[in-house]
């Protein structure tokens, strides 16, 4: 049986034959990471909990830092970072299609970056490293007075010769926003005062060992990114006093020509370009297991990420006992299969997939080789098992699948929800009212981590879908408003009820107003759209 390509796909389809855009830009950043010695000599470092309402990694540990700013150009400093004058380091840029890579080979300190890097650490914890003995005083309270004319008032400026640089991370193209940042190290005393955090910046702060700080993470007790990790690591085996060339080389976060993104134990994220819907670039292809393995999503049609992705796998292979078995998919549409076939040849492992799915794949001639459906545990051997329970989540597709890392409470969620943009609901195959239940239901399981096709990671799982649920009934409540004011055709309802949305879109957005109408005739609200004459 033909089944007919739904209008998203036809979209997904035509995003195939359209130039790639060139990757994001990078906003330069820095970062500090305070460390001292506690009674016993260890090593303790101060982290934060970022508030879970920011729109990058909230909820997340990391350590103070943030965006360059213009003004910071202007902030007086006096001295400059150690380990940065003849300081080579290997800051990561993910590879390209044409397989080339960005490794800087010095920290580039643009202009105001040391500045930056001690202006966020006072924002952030309170604590102001000047020349002057007034430091203390300036550095209360934080939220004041701007730091440039606290400077002026006390004829002091900031002390970047306390910095030590520890290192240069690119964001891999995961969201919206990417940062090249520099970390610092900076050995804390006393006399700095008691560093704290602040609403609605941070939630929470602590010194910790670094050790106890990775032991919290394997149990998945907090989220930390892979910068952060290695500091960690790093800080944990050599203390701060080696001579920093492990801390400065970012490729043992490296899984071959790709960035070890490892969010959570057991889950590893390869960001592969793919031809999806804008604002994405990127399909999310992840590595579940410690052992035995599933690959979920192969979805780039490039022959180049392909050929990145099998070196990866070779390389979590080699490095990590981590080795594919089977892959795994969420749903059909193109920007989730587009690299299945390709993979399952060289890696001779087969291919799993909802009924559904596979009923819709074997349309395109592409066949699984077995399914799979909700209510399943399936367990991956290795050291240790990695149980994964199936949850069939259909609303965006109707043999969409998500997988709950059981250990953590993390979803890999597919396209359950986005990390940079909307679902597309479109019927037939799309069904608001059971992706409104899909919603409800994985929000039940109180999920710790969703993990998106596409975009970054989200925390705190259960709120974001909530907040999903209430977004989309809230539109809902928009079309009826629209609906019971004499409003009948979906293209007279679409600006109405989507005033912002560029009229190019206006296709597929007229199919979530379609979805909401059907909604809400089944419910018996209105009258079916077709009945009234839409077309």
């Amino acid at each position: 049986m033909t089944i007919a390509p739904s209008l998203y796909e036809e979209v997904l389809a035509a995003a195939a034959g359209r130039p790639l855009a060139p990757p994001r830009a990078a906003r330069d950043s820095a970062a500090v990471v305070l460390w001292r010695r506690d009674a016993g000599g260890e090593v303790e470092v101060y982290w934060q909990r970022r508030g879970r309402t920011l729109p990058f990694m909230g909820g997340w540990y990391a350590f103070p830092g943030g965006g360059l700013e213009r003004s910071d150009a202007s902030l007086p400093v006096a001295g400059t970072p150690l380990g940065t004058d003849e300081t080579t380091c290997t800051a990561h840029e993910p590879r390209g299609l044409d397989g080339r890579a960005s490794r800087p080979t010095s920290p580039d300190l643009v202009p105001g970056l040391a500045a930056a890097a001690l202006r966020e650490l006072f924002e952030e914890t309170g604590v102001l490293l000047t020349r002057s003995d007034e430091s203390r005083a300036l550095a209360l309270p934080p939220d004041g007075a701007p730091l440039a004319e606290r400077l002026a008032t006390a004829v002091s400026a900031l002390d970047a010769a306390r910095l030590r640089f520890a290192g240069r991370w690119l964001t891999p193209p995961l969201g919206p926003v990417r940062f090249d940042n520099r970390f610092f190290l900076v050995a804390w005393a006393p006399a700095d005062g008691e560093p704290s955090w602040f609403a609605p910046e941070s939630e929470a702060g602590e010194w910790i060992r670094p050790a106890t700080a990775l032991a919290r993470w394997r149990r998945a007790e907090v989220l930390a990114a892979p910068p952060v990790l290695h500091l960690l690591r790093v800080l944990a085996d050599e203390g701060p006093d080696g001579d920093g060339r492990r801390l400065l080389d970012t490729a043992e976060a490296d899984l071959g020509p790709l960035r070890r993104i490892e969010f959570v134990p057991g889950a590893i994220v390869f960001p592969l370009r793919a031809a999806t819907l804008p604002p994405a670039s990127h399909t999310n292809t992840f590595l579940l297991g410690f052992g035995d393995c599933a690959l979920v999503d192969p979805g780039s049609p490039f022959d180049e990420e392909n050929d990145r992705l099998l070196a990866a796998l070779a390389a979590a292979e080699r490095e990590l006992g981590r080795r594919v078995t089977a892959i795994w998919l969420t749903h059909h549409h193109p920007d989730h299969v587009a690299g299945v076939a390709r993979l399952r040849e060289a890696l001779g492992v087969p291919v799993l997939s909802h009924p559904a799915t596979a009923e819709r794949l074997a349309t395109r001639g592409l066949a699984v080789d077995g399914t799979f459906d909700g209510g399943t545990t399936i367990v991956l051997a290795g050291e240790p098992p990695l149980a994964v329970e199936l949850l069939h989540t259909p609303g965006h597709a109707r043999g969409h699948l998500a997988f709950r890392l059981v250990a953590t409470g993390a979803v890999v969620a597919g396209d359950l929800l986005s990390g940079l943009g909307t679902v597309v609901i479109d019927p037939p195959e799309g069904d608001m009212d059971e992706y409104l239940d899909s919603l409800a239901r994985v929000e039940a399981l109180a999920p710790t981590l969703l993990l998106p096709s596409h975009g970054a990671p989200l925390a705190g799982g259960a709120a974001h879908l909530a907040e999903l649920r209430r977004h989309r009934l809230e539109r809902e409540r928009q079309v009826l408003a629209a609906w019971d004011g004499g409003l009948r055709e979906v293209e007279a309802l679409v600006p109405v009820v989507y005033p912002d949305v560029a009229p190019m879109l206006h296709p597929l957005t007229g199919r979530q107003v379609r979805a909401h109408l059907e909604r809400l005739a089944r419910r018996g609200t209105i009258e079916h759209p077709h009945r009234a004459g839409e077309g």
